[in-house]
């Protein structure tokens, strides 16, 4: 049987899933009955699971969703036209490996945001890097980053994420700096990293909200010429349906 000093060497090591793991084995009724093969299998997946955890749990803090939503609370039961099956598939994250978008579209409380953590959190279980932002907020954050300085440091953070959920998009039209700074987000993600953009506003009036017809053509073809859609209908989920769930 380990020792004591032995179990503080396994958390000197790092390992401190295998020495957890050993204390709850041996205290186990069936731990006499474990070869030597068996504990160290139980104890190596402790392990890993221990270490899958860690990572999720620093990729969600990092990625900063919303809402805790969970693809195994969706309701497809609501009627707001949600595809079961597209859904499954966007979960399945083969959109995000091939580097498309995603469009999320419909009115107000029907679960736009939701669905997009839901699909945040999921990535984040598949190892990738996420990124939750507000459209409005992150427009005042970046025109502050022009003033001090910091603009190239935040537009490289934000290229560097694996899946950007850009939430909230068109609650106002962008002016001339805004413009810019979206146009540059979205040059240096395309077709290198996936983008995830939910609005009220439908994308057949993006352009307008865009307000200046060369950079809405460039915005868009970089946003929507690649982007997977799902569009919502229906009225607001928040009357009936509990807040953790969507």
């Amino acid at each position: 049987m380990l020792t004591h000093p032995t179990l503080n060497q396994l958390n000197a090591m790092g390992l401190h899933g295998m020495a957890k793991a050993f204390n709850e084995i041996a205290a186990s009724a069936e731990a006499d009955g474990l070869g030597h093969a068996d504990w160290l299998a139980l104890l190596l997946d402790r392990e890993a699971v221990h270490r899958q955890d860690k990572r999720l749990g620093a990729r969600l803090r990092f990625a900063r969703l919303r809402h805790q939503a969970a693809p195994e609370d969706i309701d497809y039961r609501a009627s707001r036209g949600l595809d079961r099956r597209l859904m499954q598939e966007l979960l399945g994250g083969a959109w995000i490996e091939a580097h498309d978008n995603l469009v999320i579209t419909g009115p107000t409380g029907v679960g736009k945001s939701w669905l997009a953590c839901a699909l945040g959190h999921k990535a984040c279980r598949d190892n990738r890097s996420v990124l939750y932002v507000r459209a409005p907020k992150l427009f005042d954050e970046l025109a502050l980053a022009h003033g001090d300085g910091s603009f190239a440091r935040r537009l490289k953070s934000l290229a560097a994420v694996e899946l950007l959920i850009f939430d909230d998009w068109g609650l106002e039209p962008l002016d001339a700096q805004a413009r810019h700074d979206l146009l540059e987000i979205l040059e240096d993600r395309y077709g290198r990293r996936s983008t995830l953009v939910t609005s009220q506003v439908p994308v057949a009036d993006w352009h307008a909200l865009i307000g200046h017809a060369t950079y809405a053509d460039a915005i868009l073809d970089r946003l929507v010429h690649n982007a997977h859609r799902i569009d919502l209908t229906g009225e607001s989920m928040r009357r009936t349906k509990p807040a953790q769930k969507a």
